[in-house]
């Protein structure tokens, strides 16, 4: 099986070594986007739910790049600078998902990069 990288504009470009996304056969495994806006490559301005907008609109560009969508996504793991702030993931999260909902962790970490209050990394089948 080849492993094929998944790049677009739409997204975040890396600001490090990995890239946006890599598709494996059925699976798309999707890095984990932070708050940044694509074309300037700053943080979104505003609190923790215009954060948590922002990267949904990173994670959905990077599926579609991919060929898929949202509710391709199969598990997501989210990272939180301040685990008081997971009701409000919870709340933007229920706008980009509709029940069967995808598997999912969440992870209170001491920081995040560039200052960021959530990271959100996923995994996506294909069928």
């Amino acid at each position: 099986m080849t492993a094929k990288t998944i790049q677009t504009s739409r997204a975040p470009q890396a600001i490090g070594t990995y890239s946006q996304a890599v598709r494996a056969g059925d699976t798309v495994y999707l890095s984990g986007q932070i708050p940044l806006e694509p074309k300037t490559m700053e943080m979104v301005a505003g609190d923790i739910r215009a954060q948590a907008h922002q990267v949904f609109t990173n994670l959905a560009a990077v599926a579609n790049a991919a060929g898929g969508g949202l509710g391709d996504i199969v598990k997501l793991t989210v990272y939180l600078a301040d685990l008081k702030d997971f009701p409000i993931i919870n709340e933007v999260m229920s706008e980009y998902f509709k029940a069967p909902y995808p598997a999912r962790a969440a992870v209170g970490v001491a920081a995040l990069p560039k200052g960021a209050g959530v990271e959100i990394e996923a995994i996506m089948h294909l069928a």
